[in-house]
């Protein structure tokens, strides 16, 4: 016997259409096509503007015989052709790969491959990296395209034409479509590869859409905030906001660099509602000198565990913090610290520890838990019991391209693994403890290097804090910690040991303390692993 509700219910062109971020800017030009859209510098599009833009780019990507299933890279700073390039190069069917600017020639050279790039979109700000990349590609090389700014001199122009000549050899009322399934890649986004070769995590049209929309859902966004780009845009194709400033119809204000000083200027002169970034861009700010905003700014929080401190000081300045915890592999955030009322009546540390979890599933991701990695059986909601987080749903990857044995390995017993270890507090919140690769054991006793960093971030000299394993031939390993001091600051070893004795048990306190500029990524992580190396071979950072 037939379902009931499947004879003559099909599926049609009429109640079905594949989701796609490429209808926001659709809807947003059409309603709003005189609201600014972006703002570079002196120069500022609208949302018509921008649609056209990305169309001319998409028609020009056509006329090169770009299509469906090719890779276009682009190696760009947050500036308007980097947004831009977030609608053109998926209109025109291919998929975008945003190339880490902070990477060496060897790495990117390896993804220009990996991903078969056709086209590469670059800054002349990174052309000794990229010329380097090009001379180590052994295939084909792709067609070069220089994205000339105002705002920068120097570097050396790579490609045989810049992009707004390439652009105006694009018709910018080009027909462009859906994608026939809404499954099909929108983007490449390469890990850090710390411990081998970089792996492309593959987006797809669905997934985007919805992290897009629930950016605005999650965060409780009006329509036309007005976002500031501290956040890279290539860093997950920067959470996925390129695509929910289309939905909000608001505008984003291009910055190619961090610069506190610039970026409270930018705060001040557009009346800067929304803006992401790591603890580090906040520690930043917080070390500069400025009391507090003029008005409050609604902030995403997200990179790494934020130290409470940081949290407190952010909140006093008059960032509005909301906490957020994602991967590459999860679209950028995939939880949210959402806040309940209660909380504003705590004291304002407390208040930072509530704010400082990673917290609970977003609108558009179907689950996240903390499971025993073996068994896959949750883990008690006692805030003790440590085990893995992971994700299911909408808001995970694809993939990893041209790798299957780590996508099945990710994906086993039907959850995406993050290698994250963490516990459940009573309400159900989520909190990392530590990566798996960062517990340190210590006479048979696990020490969580995030537990010792929160300490570290409350003395009042510390701007910055890591805590790695370093061998030890009685315990086997013991914290070593790595400082970087704010600007004007000193304190000593011993001072740094005494402040974690008075908050730690004796086992957990840093037998070693190492003081330097730590090293980071472009987003703001400290890169654990080169400290690792360093506390492994017993050098100091300089």
């Amino acid at each position: 016997m037939a379902n009931l509700y499947t004879v003559g219910l099909e599926q049609n062109p009429a109640n079905y259409v594949p989701l796609s971020p490429l209808s926001f800017i659709e809807r947003s030009a059409y309603i709003y096509p005189k609201r600014i859209s972006v703002i570079q510098g002196a120069r500022q599009y609208t949302w018509k503007e921008s649609y056209d833009r990305c169309r001319q780019l998409a028609s020009a990507l056509k006329n090169r015989g770009i299509g469906k299933g090719d890779t276009v890279a682009v190696m760009l700073p947050n500036t308007a052709p980097m947004f831009e390039c977030h609608f053109g190069v998926p209109m025109s069917g291919a998929v975008l790969n945003t190339l880490n600017t902070r990477l060496d020639a060897e790495a990117i050279a390896f993804m220009l491959a990996h991903a078969e790039a056709k086209v590469l979109i670059t800054d002349p700000e990174f052309s000794a990296i990229v010329k380097g990349a090009l001379a180590l590609l052994e295939g084909p090389k792709p067609l070069v395209i220089d994205t000339l700014d105002p705002e920068f001199t120097g570097g050396e122009a790579l490609g045989s034409k810049d992009y707004e000549a390439f652009l105006a050899d694009g018709d910018p009322e080009f027909v462009w479509n859906l994608p026939q399934n809404e499954w099909d890649a929108i983007s490449l986004n390469y890990t850090s590869g710390t411990t081998g070769n970089p792996k492309g995590v593959v987006y797809h049209h669905r997934g985007a859409y919805l992290n897009a929309v629930s950016n605005i859902v999650s965060w409780g966004m009006p329509p036309h905030s007005v976002y500031l780009w501290t956040l890279p845009m290539f860093h997950c194709n920067g959470w996925c906001f390129p695509w929910t400033m289309a939905a909000n119809a608001g505008t984003s204000i291009c910055l190619r660099k961090i610069d506190p000083a610039v970026i409270f200027e930018l705060i001040e002169k557009h009346t800067v509602t929304h803006m992401c970034g790591a603890p580090i861009v906040f520690g930043m700010l917080l070390n500069a000198a400025k009391a507090n905003l003029g008005h409050q700014v609604n902030c995403l929080f997200g990179g790494a565990a934020p130290p409470a401190a940081i949290l407190e000081g952010s909140q006093r300045m008059g960032f509005n913090i909301t906490h957020v915890f994602g991967l590459t592999e999860t679209y950028g955030p995939a939880t949210v610290c959402a806040k309940q009322p209660e909380w504003e009546r705590l004291p304002i540390d407390l208040q930072a520890a509530r704010n400082g979890r990673q917290g609970v599933r977003n609108h558009m991701q179907e689950a996240v838990a903390v499971l025993d990695p073996v068994s896959l059986e949750p883990v008690p909601w006692d805030g003790e019991t440590m085990g893995e987080i992971m994700f299911r749903g909408n808001l995970v990857m694809k993939g990893y391209l041209k790798n299957p044995k780590a996508t099945e390995e990710a994906f086993a017993g039907g959850w995406f693994h993050t290698g994250d270890l963490a516990v459940v507090h009573s309400d159900g919140y989520v909190k990392i403890k530590d990566r798996s690769k960062d517990v340190i054991i210590s006479g048979g006793e696990n020490i969580s290097s995030l537990e010792v960093e929160d300490v570290l971030y409350r003395h009042p000299s510390v701007i910055a804090a890591a805590v790695v394993a370093k061998p030890d031939e009685k315990w086997g390993e013991v914290p070593a910690a790595f400082i970087e001091l704010k600007e004007g600051s000193q304190t000593t070893e011993a001072e740094i040991i005494e402040h974690c004795r008075a908050h730690l048990a004796r086992f957990k306190v840093p037998k070693t303390v190492v003081f330097g500029e730590l090293p980071k990524t472009s987003t703001g992580k400290i890169q654990k692993y080169l400290l690792r190396q360093h506390a492994n071979s017993a050098l100091a950072i300089q």
